[in-house]
């Protein structure tokens, strides 16, 4: 029995080349046809629509980028989307609001689907080595089957209750990673602008007891002013911003959170959204210099503007 995979970007073509490579039987479609050819050449079938895919597989794993994405490859709201998920289980894994994950599972229940929820901890380098945490939510049945088809592409799976569960464990995940990059590159930022040896800030840091896979990555991009796409700036000023509505809706204050949204607003502005998150220095280094550009309103509830925090 095939396994559809639609979505193969930054993060889901090595998801997809690492199922293919455990001998996953594999049917696979992207918008993008050259993004397929690594695909075919690890053994994948190439299929010619999202529609193929599920008429050839019973499960199908989506890593699309955003939710209007998912609605067209599931034909949501016309007349094929009950045809096409009757007797198909769907795994969600990319990054989408609760709200909109909770219709979903109603929509793919109502047409006599599964539906799971799976998101996952990690950018582009744990993608390759299949070292992905995944959070998993939904009813038990769907899960506890999806669960081994992910082991290539994941060295855990956390079970987060039903939906939005997961959605929401991995917005606290990356609430942290998005504040903890930022702080480690203005760590960067302030001995650079300080004269200090930043190779000596990294040893420092390797050394003593906020070392952490995350700054052992990202330490070395700064040091060499290597913005190559790890996890893209657009991408965490989306998911920063879809962490900010859910905690407005929670009535939480996220006063960290809100200054990243900002910062990465004007990395964003400033034409850097296709760099790894660390590019967020340029929205540093423009500030310091006088230059940072103005993105409008911070997100709501939030005391910080587009220049430096107010007091």
């Amino acid at each position: 029995m095939y396994v559809g995979f639609v979505g193969l970007g930054v993060m889901g073509q090595p998801m997809a080349l690492n199922l293919a490579r455990a001998g996953t039987p594999l049917v696979v479609f992207n918008r993008t046809p050259a993004r397929c050819e690594a695909l075919r050449a690890a053994g994948a079938e190439v299929a010619a629509s999202p529609a193929e895919v599920f008429d050839r597989a019973r499960t199908v794993i989506l890593m699309l980028a955003d939710e209007s994405a998912v609605d067209a490859v599931l034909g949501r709201g016309t007349p094929d989307f009950a045809a096409r998920l009757t007797g198909h289980t769907v795994v969600h894994m990319g990054t989408t609001s609760p709200e909109y994950s909770a219709g979903l599972r109603e929509s793919v229940h109502s047409a006599g689907g599964r539906y799971v929820e799976g998101p996952v901890s990690g950018s582009r380098v744990p993608a390759e080595h299949g070292q992905l945490v995944a959070m998993l939510a939904g009813d038990d049945d769907a899960v506890q089957a999806v669960r081994p088809l992910l082991a290539p592409m994941c060295r855990e799976t956390f079970g987060c209750g039903p939906v939005p569960g997961a959605l929401l464990m991995k917005f606290s995940v990356n609430l942290f990673l998005i504040t903890l990059v930022t702080g480690l590159t203005e760590a960067f930022h302030f001995a650079d602008r300080h004269g200090l040896d930043p190779r000596l800030l990294r040893d420092v840091l390797d050394a003593g007891p906020m070392a952490s896979a995350v700054s052992r990555t990202k330490a070395p991009k700064l040091l060499d002013r290597d913005f190559t796409v790890q996890a893209a700036a657009a991408d965490v000023l989306k998911n920063n911003r879809l962490i900010a509505e859910a905690a407005r809706k929670a009535g939480l204050a996220s006063p960290l959170l809100d200054v990243c949204h900002t910062l990465f607003g004007e990395t964003v502005a400033q034409g850097h959204g296709g760099e790894d998150m660390v590019a967020v220095l340029r929205a540093l280094e423009a500030r310091s210099d006088g230059a940072a550009v103005s993105t409008g309103p911070a997100p709501s509830g939030s005391d910080v503007s587009a220049g430096f925090p107010l007091p």
